[in-house]
């Protein structure tokens, strides 16, 4: 008996079944979500304690850029999602 592979292999590449790929989609851009959502309250914090231009401030708008180019970078579902 073959155990049951999660995945196929097509031309020596491994391809994830429809479900594992949505599913991966989706915690990927939940966990880019909180990290963007974290961030603007961290700025709003910084915001709101400092009035002046300060490093930390510069560091914290670079990251949530890159947080949210990583979400944009994502793009959509790779497959309608059922339900």
């Amino acid at each position: 008996m073959v155990a049951h592979r999660p995945y196929k292999i097509i031309d020596g590449e491994q391809f994830m079944g429809v479900e594992r790929a949505v599913t991966r989609w989706y915690v990927q851009r939940q966990m880019i979500l909180y990290e963007i959502a974290s961030l603007e309250a961290k700025l709003q914090q910084i915001q709101a304690t400092k009035q002046s231009e300060s490093e930390e401030l510069a560091a914290i708008r670079r990251q949530l850029a890159g947080a949210r180019e990583k979400l944009r970078l994502a793009g959509s579902c790779p497959k309608a999602m059922m339900g």
